[in-house]
């Protein structure tokens, strides 16, 4: 058996991933049990200053796999900063996501051993498609094909949300608090207790919540950023969800929530389902595999917790800036955000007619 590579001459500027492709293709050829494996094309894509994707294109001779792929190598960038999960701990997560029949790029193969890339590494079947928000909720979708893919969406989160802690695949996880609402609020309020500045909407909505806090639910496997923006589009269609690296245990509400919060909805801010259709198509295809109670009150209430969350995030983005730790035009546009979503808690909560 052997391996070798081709470069694209449309790849980006070398790094590491560019120089250990032979390494990375005889990787492949071992574990597939190919008898001849070649990387036609290695290719940077967008995005990614904590994780770097590479899109290649394999040639497969026997084995496993036979035949031309499409794949995605996922690792940490050089430069990384630490995050909440490794990249073996996320390619768990993605396996079980994937066995408990949520849409998910299928995970094909975990790399621990440093001596191929330096790094810690995945495979993953490349999705076909667009995951950019503001062209999915203006025309990417079609009228036509808005409550099908509402539908897919509302299916492919219940799924997830069947799995259960404990897990013997992710132990690795934080255990599941008692009251996840409760825990979420303590939380952010920690956060704001360490600023200078005070934030009395966010400390309003935080209060509301804590009086409205409804009672808890048994724990799940949450995304945790499971919105408009992370999952992937073909011809009108849910190729996948993207974007694995905040999962934990929680209560499902806040999934929900967070993907119909209006912050998420970009240039479809009446269409509550994500900016790409209607509420009921999705809680439609959700409520076809699970039985969980969702009324106005609960969704209200969890969404409220989404523009919270995502305020504090703001923050957090804007401290990085004003600090002078990080120069990032993205970092300071984050904290411009604060306004609007302050508004938004003030709107749910009643606050202001």
């Amino acid at each position: 058996m052997n391996a070798d590579t081709l470069l694209s001459s449309t790849a980006v500027a070398p790094s590491t991933v560019d120089q250990t492709l032979p390494a990375i293709a005889e990787f492949l050829n071992n574990h597939l049990a190919a008898q001849h494996t070649r990387i036609r094309q290695a290719r940077r894509l967008s995005g990614g200053a904590i994780q770097e994707n590479w899109l290649l294109e394999v040639e497969h001779r026997g084995g496993s796999r036979p035949g031309e792929q499409r794949w995605v190598l996922r690792t940490d960038a050089p430069s990384s900063v630490a995050v909440s999960m490794t990249r073996a701990q996320e390619f768990a997560v993605l396996r079980c996501a994937f066995d408990a029949g949520a849409r998910v790029p299928e995970p094909l193969l975990l790399c621990s051993d440093l001596a191929v890339l330096g790094r810690e590494f995945f495979i993953m079947q490349a999705l076909e498609g667009t995951a950019f928000g503001p062209k999915l909720t203006r025309d990417g979708v079609s009228e036509e094909q808005r409550p099908a893919l509402c539908r897919e969406l509302g299916i492919s989160l219940a799924n997830l949300h069947r799995i259960a802690p404990p897990h013997p695949q992710l132990d690795f996880l934080s255990s599941p608090v008692a009251d996840h609402a409760q825990h979420c609020i303590d939380t952010y309020r920690s956060y704001l207790d360490t600023l200078n500045e005070g934030f009395p909407a966010l400390e309003w909505g935080l209060r509301w919540c804590e009086l409205n806090r409804p009672e808890p639910l048994p724990p799940c496997l949450l995304h945790r950023d499971y919105r408009t923006g992370n999952y992937m589009v073909a011809n009108g269609q849910l190729s996948g969800i993207l974007d694995w690296e905040f999962a934990g245990w929680g209560d499902p509400r806040e999934d929900i929530g967070w993907f119909t919060a209006r912050c998420w909805r970009f240039a479809g801010p009446q269409r509550e389902a994500g900016g790409v259709g209607e509420l009921q198509d999705f809680l439609d295809g959700y409520h076809s595999i699970s039985d969980l109670p969702m009324d106005r009150a609960a969704l209200t209430y969890w969404q409220v917790m989404a523009h919270l969350r995502w305020a504090i995030i703001a923050l957090q983005q804007s401290e990085r800036y004003l600090s002078g730790g990080e120069d990032s035009l993205e970092l300071a546009l984050t904290g411009r955000m604060l306004a609007e979503l302050e508004q938004e808690i003030l709107l749910l909560t009643g606050a202001t007619p």
